[in-house]
């Protein structure tokens, strides 16, 4: 039975999450002095406790409360489940995958736009969030030397990248296919990216309707680089076979090794096939703003669209992802609508609605504004030169120690694996794979270290990705000596199963 809400009631409502100035001011105070104890002191923190879904489940309440809690309470009890079971990509040794360490002043910022809520999908729900985040694109573009028209913040690098593919299907196919989709008498479409390319280029295939098969994979050089010349006998070819190419992706700073794919060279195939041009540099594109890389990203300005994360290489807090295109009318063409409930038409106003899949949108650009205007594009260069230095002299010292290989250096990744000084032919590339895997578990789990893993010709190597200003040199200078620690008596271990057997 529904009780019935007299109009007194309604009259004077009392809402149970809300917080007066005094109550909100007391949580929120106590909960900034947590935070800040937190991030002076989370090098003495383990990168990560490893803790299992099971033990996670037990800490938690069992059914959803019936009458509420104390606010504090709440915010103590969360802020203690929190820190004693997460991994921090805020440790100076996280160097896994490509998350930055958030920058303080964006952790605020997230607090100040959530105070204000705006909805950024259009002008009227969002005036000054708006110009706000015209004017990060703007900035962004700027700091890597890419002309963009326009562009639009998003979650993070699938999301820019799709973004960018679904720009390129609407200009490049040759039919309205938003109104008529695709069929097969369209013929079938492809699309180019290097083996090395991160796997969202398979969600966009498949979701956005070309299938898995569309994708045709260029190889790579021995610097890990697309082969230019087989990318464009691999365009002729399908042409010849009445296939239709379309669009072609480039990497500034592929997932695994952190390679830059020669941008002029694919640009100059792009323009003979009538390609569109997109570049994946959710991790590798803000390098491109220092002088001394300026040949490497030779060409990004040609590009029709590129995808960049704040929140991988501009430290911003999680989620911050961007699509830049050169112009901006191919995002409207490929995302507008009008319905006849939207009244969001007034004259020199930006809705964000039609330039992306989103209509309801959060204010991501207010941290990468805010800390741009911090450090500003000085600061940012030298952070970004500083973690590249850092992964340079990470290769250096282990080239020069027993016991581990070193295997490539781009950008501020370094691979290597442990290799074991008694190597003999029976320990193949299946066995120093197996204990490269044991060795990343262990790393992984044991709270010292947190490092990733790429594969390269088939084997197995220890990743290490430095996007962290509180990385130093002391912290790399330690690593060899973790590495040969574990290392060992998995090595060891492995061997003797293997005595065992035989």
């Amino acid at each position: 039975m529904n009780p019935i809400l007299s109009d007194e009631a309604i009259q004077q409502r009392q809402s149970p999450v809300e917080m007066d100035a005094r109550a909100f001011r007391e949580a929120g105070h106590r909960l900034i002095d947590d935070i800040a104890g937190f991030l002076s002191s989370v090098p003495q923190y383990p990168v990560t406790t490893a803790p299992t879904p099971r033990s996670l489940q037990a800490k938690l309440p069992k059914n959803i409360p019936a009458t509420g809690a104390d606010p504090k309470a709440l915010l103590k009890e969360t802020w203690q489940l929190l820190v004693g079971n997460s991994l921090f990509n805020g440790h100076p040794r996280f160097w896994g995958y490509i998350t930055s360490s958030p920058a303080p002043l964006g952790m605020l910022a997230d607090l100040l736009a959530s105070a204000i809520n705006s909805n950024c999908g259009a002008f009227v729900l969002s005036p000054m969030a708006t110009e706000i985040e015209k004017q990060t694109i703007q900035w962004l573009g700027e700091f890597i030397g890419y002309p963009a028209g326009g562009g639009i913040m998003v979650s993070g690098g699938n999301m820019a990248n799709f973004v960018g593919f679904l720009a390129a299907r609407k200009a490049k196919l040759n039919w309205d296919v938003r109104k008529i989709g695709l069929q097969p008498s369209q013929g079938k479409w492809r699309l180019y990216a290097s083996v090395e390319t991160h796997t969202w280029i398979n969600k966009a295939a498949d979701l956005f309707g070309l299938g898995l098969d569309s994708i045709r994979w260029i190889p790579i050089d021995e610097d890990q680089r697309m082969k230019v010349a087989m990318l464009d006998q691999t365009i002729t070819a399908d042409r010849k076979e009445g296939l239709i190419p379309f669009l072609v992706v480039g990497a500034a700073g592929s997932v695994g090794t952190g390679t830059i794919d020669p941008f002029s060279e694919i640009a100059a195939i792009c323009k003979k096939h009538d390609c569109w041009f997109h570049i994946d540099g959710a991790y590798g594109g803000f390098a491109a703003a220092l002088p001394e890389l300026k040949d490497q990203f030779r060409g990004i300005e040609l590009a029709d669209s590129i995808a960049i994360d704040p929140h991988k290489w501009l430290y911003s807090p999680l989620e911050a992802g961007c699509t830049l295109v050169k112009d901006a009318n191919a995002l409207t063409d490929a995302f507008s609508f009008h319905p006849v409930y939207y009244n969001f038409d007034g004259e020199e106003e930006t809705n964000f609605y039609e330039r992306g899949l989103q209509n309801s949108r959060g204010f991501r650009a207010l941290k990468v504004w805010l800390t741009l205007r911090q450090a500003g594009t000085e600061g940012h260069i030298r952070m970004i030169r500083e973690d590249i230095r850092l992964a340079k002299r990470l290769f250096e010292i282990l080239s020069e120690t027993k016991e581990i290989e070193a295997v490539s250096q781009h950008l501020s990744i370094t691979t290597f694996r442990y290799k074991p000084a008694d190597m003999d032919a029976s320990m193949d590339q299946e066995y120093l794979n197996k204990l490269n895997q044991s060795l990343l578990n262990k790393l992984q789990t044991g709270g010292e270290v947190f490092p990733s893993n790429a594969v390269l010709n088939g084997n197995l190597l220890l990743r290490v990705c430095i996007v962290n200003f509180r990385t130093s040199l002391s912290d790399i200078e330690s690593l060899p000596a973790i590495i040969l620690r574990e290392g060992r008596p998995i090595h060891e271990e492995m061997q003797k199963e293997r005595s065992d057997v035989s």
